[in-house]
């Protein structure tokens, strides 16, 4: 395989990082951008009705939401702003200029990471000129400390990997190269080389990542690499559906000692999955069980989201089965063995709780087609476990499937409205939670006496 070559930037200037130490790098964790806050939500709106073009309605809209806001709501509409897959993709060109005055609050640090992400945003839009003057900006603020230019960097390609931008990735890369050529700490040439190895992976280009990896041994920087990048490359290899390559890896993981996880076993399904090879994906399951290794619910959203039929019939909740065997029976046969799979597994024993006071599902992390599956499943467990007398019954019978605060439009829960419309169609007691809406709650007695 022949080593990825790749030329230093136009505008690398080893002079400046020399430079004097600016701001300090202060720890700052982003609030999830999917969970935009209330207050978020709001000026969203705002921006999106008023600020029709107008530079200075924007600008004004800006600072008062940030003159009103704590600091982490601060940075949480940031960081939606920011995000790939935001549900307000047509305000993404704002991000700059918000951050811009957020520079301005007085509770503001300088942070690394949070810069990164701008300066890849901004690359992702072909707004060359502004990343470039933010690039420079910030290392003018950096010291000869090469650790803390390091770490700029290594963030900075990693979110361009983040937004696909493979020009980003480059530049980052060959800036990051010639950082390393004159340092001696064997720290910071792995923090660049995971960095780089998963950043190419990222973009879909794992066989130059293998030969980093390999580099990397050459070099004297470790002795064989983690199990972390080897993972990265075997994804990237599925994910492109080059499945030798992708076995082959992970044989030489196997013989390195490093055991097939349920992280490993879920990242092959995943590419499987991609690519509708649905058998293959039984196998893999089966040899999950061979091997004891337990499925998580990552697993059932992997492996549920690449059954058609399933996706298919979630569309319409109003028609979908509602026992396993009525959905086992529609299913075709790569699917009903998928499924079969599944439902053997402890999944469904660790998302249900029972106690005297709570009988309790918890559908949190779970997409449409596991909550959907998962839910089938429990109706039978429950109605067993009644029948047979192996419990107490419960005083109260609790399904948890979240009010909709992470989902993609705030408020608004696929899974809670797939749970309402089976407990309608099967005349189920449950009902929403006065209390708290992201549940549906019903009497022990009433719940045993509607399944049996």
């Amino acid at each position: 395989m022949a080593a990825l070559q790749l030329s230093l930037p136009h505008s690398w200037n080893s002079k400046r990082f020399r430079l004097q130490l600016g701001k300090s790098i202060g720890p700052l964790r982003l609030p999830p951008s999917c969970a935009l806050s209330k207050q978020g939500q709001r000026f969203f709106t705002s921006l999106a009705t008023s600020a029709t073009g107008d530079p200075l309605v924007t600008d004004r809209l800006i600072r008062k939401f940030i003159a009103s806001s704590s600091k982490s709501v601060a940075l949480n509409a940031l960081s939606h702003l920011l995000t790939p897959n935001s549900s307000h993709p047509h305000l993404s060109s704002l991000a700059f200029p918000f951050y811009s005055l957020l520079t301005r609050a007085p509770w503001f640090s300088w942070n690394p990471k949070l810069v990164a992400d701008v300066i890849a945003l901004l690359y992702k839009q072909e707004r060359f000129d502004e990343a470039e003057a933010l690039i420079s900006e910030t290392v003018s603020s950096l010291d000869i400390r090469e650790r803390e230019l390091c770490t700029f960097y290594c963030c900075l390609i990693e979110f361009h990997a983040k937004h696909k931008s493979k020009q980003g990735v480059f530049d980052s890369y060959s800036t990051l190269k010639q950082i390393l050529s004159c340092s001696s700490s064997i720290y910071l040439k792995r923090r660049a080389y995971e960095s780089m190895i998963c950043s190419l992976c990222a973009i879909d280009l794992p066989c130059e990542a293998e030969n980093m990896m390999e580099e990397m041994k050459v070099q004297g920087i470790t002795s064989k690499p983690s199990a972390f990048e080897l993972r990265s490359i075997v994804y990237a290899y599925g994910r492109i559906g080059l499945f030798k390559e992708m076995s082959r890896l992970l044989s030489k993981m196997e013989s390195d000692g490093i055991k097939m996880d349920t992280v490993s076993f879920n990242m092959v399904l995943s590419s499987l999955g991609a690519h509708g090879e649905l058998l293959e994906m039984v196998s893999w399951l089966q040899q999950m069980k061979y091997l004891n290794v337990p499925l998580s619910i990552r697993t059932y959203n992997t492996v549920l989201n690449a059954c058609p039929s399933i996706m298919s019939m979630l569309q319409d909740p109003k028609s979908i089965p509602l026992s396993l065997n009525e959905l086992l029976a529609c299913l075709y046969d790569k699917e009903n063995m998928l499924v079969q799979e599944l439902i053997v597994s402890s999944v469904l024993v660790e998302a249900m709780g029972w106690a005297s006071l709570e009988l309790k599902l918890d559908l949190h992390g779970m997409h449409l087609g596991s909550a959907y599956l998962i839910i089938l499943q429990w109706f039978d467990e429950v109605r067993t476990r009644f029948q047979l007398g192996q419990e107490d019954i419960p005083a109260e019978v609790r399904i948890i499937c979240g009010s909709g605060k992470h989902s993609t439009v705030r408020g608004e829960s696929p899974v809670k409205h797939l749970v309402k419309e089976l407990m309608i169609r099967t005349k189920s007691p449950l009902r929403i939670d006065r209390k708290n809406i992201g549940c549906f709650v019903a009497k022990g007695k009433v719940c045993k006496s509607w399944l049996c």
